[in-house]
């Protein structure tokens, strides 16, 4: 930044106007560059990008299913979530685990569980805010009428940031919420949620509603689509419930360069009742907590970006989409095969699950508010040069307009520095 800087003082010093201009230009081209490019991917970015933060994996486009290309080359997701994890469930057996059924006709092997009581343990740690990590951080809380939403993100040292979302739903029981994220079907008939361009079940087992589904997300026009191999399945512990999805391997859905393969990935809800914020007593509202990450190979801080900034303008479609799935159940409309698996539930007693009230901190005591920054802290240095050449030279060639302005851009900079 000094060098450049120092090039512009040179250049304001130059005795030939023509010379000055010339160069300065030369100058600027590639700041006009850097700020053209920096608001074309925040405007293209924005409407699609925070969808999945509260309402999990999948969205819709204009009602279609659309299948997806075949290709030839091969290659498996891993399984992401850690194989070791201390854990709040007690060490008895949940039962023998059952083989997963079938939905496409297949080679008749058994396989194991998509998702096992090890990933109900990393869930159960991070509702409890058990799990070790870094500190959460506040970055939104807004409310609707009959909807109030806050979240929080923490970025590790390793891997994508890390989001934790609280929505309270008035008059919505966690049966209905836990149905509603879950039915892909209603996603596309509904249309609240615009990314889902496919989605597929591959395999089901009726005995524990352990599913894998196979899901093509749409990106903006500058990225290619994003595909996933989802594991799912529900425990329920006294009409709460535990939801994980997370990216699991699938050897019949080969890789291919187009749509990319994501896979990191993890999206869980812990759903229950709680009272309504009419105070009156009665547990007539859900919660949802959900904990999101995934790594689609965008650099971290351009989404960061792009979530902060699109995050409330698609987690407030959910509420509208939430009441006609609501009133789609009271006209006993049949479910669709992703809400008939949604129903069938592992269940849970409180005596599975460790106590952990002793040498545990509340959330309210590990999640920190995030310091409220001037705005002008978040427009980095070159942005700020940029536009001031960029002005210097479409208001005047003189030399004292360009010195007030480039003076002011330096005194701005070195205030957001400073914040």
């Amino acid at each position: 930044m000094t060098l450049t800087l120092d090039a512009l003082i040179g250049i304001l010093g130059k005795p030939a106007v023509g010379d000055g201009v010339a160069e300065l230009a030369l100058v600027a081209a590639p700041l006009w560059i850097a700020v053209l490019v920096g608001l074309f991917v925040g405007w293209a970015w924005r409407p699609r990008w925070a969808a999945s933060l509260v309402g999990g994996e999948k969205a819709s486009l204009g009602g279609r299913r659309l299948p997806p290309s075949k290709t030839s080359s091969v290659d498996s997701l891993k399984a992401q979530l850690p194989s070791s994890i201390s854990s709040p469930v007690s060490g008895k057996s949940f039962g023998k685990e059952e083989n997963m059924a079938v939905v496409s006709p297949a080679d008749g092997e058994s396989e194991k569980l998509a998702v096992t009581e090890e990933d109900l343990e990393h869930l159960c740690q991070l509702v409890e805010v058990t799990d070790g990590g870094p500190v959460w951080h506040k970055m939104m809380d807004r409310s609707l009428p009959s909807m109030s939403y806050q979240a929080w993100r923490r970025d590790p040292k390793v891997g994508p940031s890390q989001y934790r979302s609280r929505t309270v739903f008035e008059d919505a029981t966690p049966e209905i919420v836990r149905d509603f994220f879950w039915d892909d079907e209603f996603r596309i008939k509904n249309g609240w949620d615009d990314m889902l361009l496919y989605h597929e079940i591959l395999k089901e087992c009726p005995k524990t509603g352990t599913a894998v589904v196979h899901w093509i997300r749409k990106f903006p026009f500058f990225c290619s689509d994003r595909e996933y191999t989802i594991g799912r399945r529900i425990w329920d512990l006294g009409r709460t419930y535990y939801c994980v999805t997370k990216g699991v391997p699938c050897h019949s859905i080969p890789r291919r360069n187009k749509p990319r393969r994501v896979d990191l990935y993890y999206s869980s809800w812990c759903i229950r009742a709680v009272e309504s914020r009419r105070g009156d007593g009665q547990l007539t509202a859900c919660e949802v907590l959900l904990f999101h990450h995934e790594d689609m190979g965008i650099p971290r801080e351009i989404a960061k970006l792009g979530v902060r900034q699109g995050m409330w303008g698609c987690v407030k479609r959910i509420e509208p989409g939430l009441r006609a799935y609501q009133i789609a159940r009271r006209s006993d409309e049949p479910l669709s095969q992703s809400a008939v698996m949604a129903q069938i539930n592992t269940k849970l007693n409180a005596d599975d699950l460790r106590s952990s009230e002793v040498g545990t901190c509340s959330s309210l005591e590990i999640v920190e508010a995030e310091k409220q920054k001037h705005w002008a802290g978040n427009i980095p240095k070159f942005l700020v040069i940029g536009g001031a050449v960029a002005l210097a030279c479409t208001l005047d060639h003189g030399l004292l307009t360009k010195a007030v302005i480039f003076g002011v851009a330096r005194r701005f900079a070195k205030q957001g520095r400073r914040l």
